[in-house]
């Protein structure tokens, strides 16, 4: 039978008090280290009864950077690749709620010990059906999926700390209201932020860390977003805090919990890395031991502290389980679960009654697809219907069409292209002297799909559509630069805190270039060929530049982008996409991909 079929757990009754419960004894615990057991053929000398084994499997499943994505993700965002024996690959369609409830209750079967843990970005970027009701149908999608804890991720800071303690603790929106007759019981789970600090008090705005318990069994979790959140997050959002360094603040409160007697850790950091592969089940030990991963979780992982026992990662939306060595030399699991919800790490950890620590010879992991060949959930499928209900009268209306898919893949996107070329649109319409616009990579979360979603017809483009490709509600700004400035912001694209991991900005179609990738540094943009409209850049020349409001704030390391004179503030960037679409499209002229050849990439 089905997991789905099956009532929850009954261990999880009254979790959301004892969660708290538990927190609040790690925090206030003086205890010693856990007792050792004794062997697994003593006995009770009373009642003759056996004891627990030494050795006792926890089995830790885990995903990362969900995004609110509660219906299956559509186009590339709903497949992974898997790598099969011969060497080829090939593409599955994955995610969906329905589905992962069903994946994970079946994973539990069998498992008396089963810790379900996330990694970040639970909510914010994501679709109409969360987005929004700012995320409460996610937070319920979580109980019901029996999360029982999760970091923060740099998205959980999107509407800023406040709404994100709503998240925590429930509440009605201090706008919006009350959504359904029920009050908003807020998450079930802790959010851990450890590294996230009130600048007023230097205190972590949400616990820091959490112990899961079971008999005599007891895990500690640590929680940490990346110490670069208010750099790819609005100023708005992170005001009033301090985010600090990710490898000290896990080896600090692994002290802690160390002197609490508790020995087992798991590290939960919203940082990761790039494997060499796309393919979710690619070995990224084959060379060694995490030879296969790059990324700033590689560099995280060798200085966290040995008393960590594992890492569950996230950020880089990228599937991987390895090994990479602590600072003793020993190997330690790292994974991260790709994001929207496609796949789930299933990690067993061997707990050792003797030590109270984790056998970490004994630790396995390994990816698996959230397949939409199982039965789904009832009770997702119930709630997705519910919040699809109230979102219908705003997300079906339609506001455009295109004649094929409109992909948000590869270096320059088809998607980021036609964003720009709405708000360079857009922005002429504020100031026709408007002369580019540039488009962040990361503020395009998706892609648009001709094929019908529902009723409204193939090549239809509907406001949820529109607003799961922008969800931010950023501005469309208008700033000045001189032409020295406008060379200087396409050089920040690949060098700076860009040099190691570019973010290449989506210029409109006016805008064309050289990215020559095989020099380094901020030669790699290749000055001579930069051309507006057929023209060099004129250095002190005067350039009026479209872009959102987060990188109008110098966000993403653009800090040049930042320092823009003669600021017009206009309307939100769905809106901007929205009037563009309806203006320049029609069910009888859709309007067509644009050609991704505005950036010519020298490999």
């Amino acid at each position: 039978m089905p997991a789905t079929s099956q009532p929850h757990r009954t261990d999880r009754r009254g979790r959301r008090l004892s969660y708290r419960l538990v927190a609040a004894s790690a925090v206030l615990a003086t205890a010693g280290a856990l007792a050792a057991a004794l062997p697994a053929d003593a006995h009770d000398g009373k009642h003759g009864k056996p004891l627990p084994s030494r050795y006792q499997d926890v089995q830790l499943l885990s995903f990362n950077d969900l995004h609110g994505n509660l219906e299956p993700p559509s186009g590339s965002s709903g497949r992974v690749t898997e790598l099969q024996p011969d060497g080829t690959t090939k593409t599955i369609d994955a995610g969906g709620v329905e589905y992962l409830a069903t994946h994970l209750r079946e994973a539990r079967e069998g498992h008396p010990y089963s810790i379900t843990a996330a990694g970040g970005d639970m909510v914010g970027a994501s679709p109409l059906i969360s987005g929004l009701f700012h995320d409460e149908p996610t937070i319920e999608a979580l109980n019901k999926l029996d999360l029982d804890v999760t970091s923060v991720g740099n998205h959980e800071f999107d509407e800023g700390a406040k709404e994100l303690a709503r998240l925590q603790n429930g509440g009605c929106h201090p706008t919006a209201g009350c959504y359904t007759d029920k009050k908003f019981r807020g998450a079930d789970f802790p959010y851990l932020a450890a590294n996230v600090l009130n600048e007023k008090t230097g205190r972590p705005i949400l616990r820091p860390y959490w112990v899961w318990k079971k008999k005599d069994v007891k895990i500690g979790f640590i929680g940490v977003t990346l110490e670069d959140t208010p750099g790819v997050v609005s100023a708005e959002g992170v005001k009033g805090l301090k985010f600090k360094d990710e490898v000290e603040t896990i080896n600090k409160y692994a002290k802690v919990l160390q002197r609490q007697g508790v020995k087992s850790i798991v590290a939960l950091i919203h940082e990761g890395g790039l494997p060499s592969s796309g393919a979710y089940n690619y070995n990224c030990d084959a060379a060694g031991a995490g030879a296969g991963l790059s990324g700033p979780i590689v560099d995280i992982a060798k200085n966290v502290t040995p008393a960590v026992d594992a890492l569950v990662t996230g950020h880089t939306h990228a599937a991987y389980a390895c090994t990479i060595p602590d600072p003793s030399g020993k190997p330690r699991t790292v994974t991260s679960a790709a994001s929207f919800g496609r796949l789930y790490t299933d990690t067993t950890l061997t707990y050792d009654r003797y030590t109270g620590d984790i056998a970490r010879t004994a630790v396995k992991s390994a990816n698996h697809v959230v397949t939409r060949t199982v039965a789904k959930a009832p009770d997702m499928t119930q709630l997705i219907s519910k919040w699809n209900t109230l979102a219908a009268p705003v997300g079906n209306r339609a506001i455009g069409y295109i004649s094929a898919d409109v992909p948000s893949t590869g270096t320059e996107s088809p998607m980021g292209d036609l964003i720009a070329d709405a708000q360079l649109w857009y922005g002429r319409k504020l100031d026709p002297e408007t002369d580019l616009a540039l488009m962040n990579p990361g503020g395009v979360r998706a892609g648009l799909t001709y094929a019908a979603k529902a009723a409204e017809g193939d090549g239809v483009v509907t406001y949820a559509e529109g607003f799961t490709v922008q969800p931010f509600s950023n501005t469309v700004n208008l700033q000045d630069f001189t032409g020295a400035q406008l060379i200087q912001v396409l050089k920040e694209q690949v060098s700076g805190t860009n040099a190691s991991a570019p973010k290449i900005l989506q210029p409109s179609a006016n805008l064309t270039y050289t990215l020559d990738l095989t020099r380094s540094g901020a030669d790699r943009v290749v000055t001579d060929s930069i051309r507006l409209n057929g023209a060099a850049i004129d250095p002190a020349a005067t350039y009026r530049v479209s872009t959102n409001s987060f990188l109008a704030g110098g966000g993403d390391g653009f800090t040049t982008l930042g320092l823009g004179t003669n600021d017009l503030v206009g309307t939100d960037d769905l809106t901007a996409l929205e009037q563009y679409l309806t203006a320049n499209s029609s069910a009888a002229g859709p309007l067509a991909p644009p050609a991704t050849n505005r950036i010519t990439i020298v490999q």
